[in-house]
């Protein structure tokens, strides 16, 4: 079994990326004095949603990724997967603040969200390939 050293180092860049939504959710809290909830923001609502939505996600995909990587997928596929899904959780929260139908929340929440079922499903069907059929 192999190190999973390409999804390792995508790994890294997502959780400096989670910490940055984790600080914006606290500089929020602070600034509007809401030690739980939203305390009826909607810019903390979306920050905690964003947070939350990377949360959610994220840990996931980049497992069956790493297995994936393990059982031999390609590594030009496994930058793929883990590519993909660093850009959908880059646009994501950048569509989370704006207004809903522009282009930036079509861009941003909405392709960010298509994004990251595309790398789910695709990691899941390639997990249970490899896990039925040994391919």
């Amino acid at each position: 079994m192999q190190w999973p050293s390409i999804t390792a180092g995508y790994l890294g860049v997502l959780g400096l990326l989670y910490l940055a939504l984790a600080i914006q959710v606290v500089r929020l809290r602070r600034r509007h004095k809401a030690g739980f909830g939203d305390g009826g923001n909607e810019a903390l609502r979306c920050a905690i949603r964003a947070h939350g939505h990377f949360a959610e996600y994220v840990p996931l995909i980049v497992l069956m990724v790493a297995l994936l990587e393990m059982s031999g997928l390609a590594s030009a596929k496994v930058h793929t997967l883990m590519g993909l899904l660093l850009v959908s959780r880059v646009l994501h929260p950048l569509g989370m603040y704006a207004k809903p139908f522009t282009l930036q929340f079509r861009a941003g929440r909405i392709g960010g969200m298509v994004l990251t079922i595309a790398v789910l499903v695709t990691s899941a069907v390639l997990i249970l390939q490899r896990s039925l059929f040994g391919a």
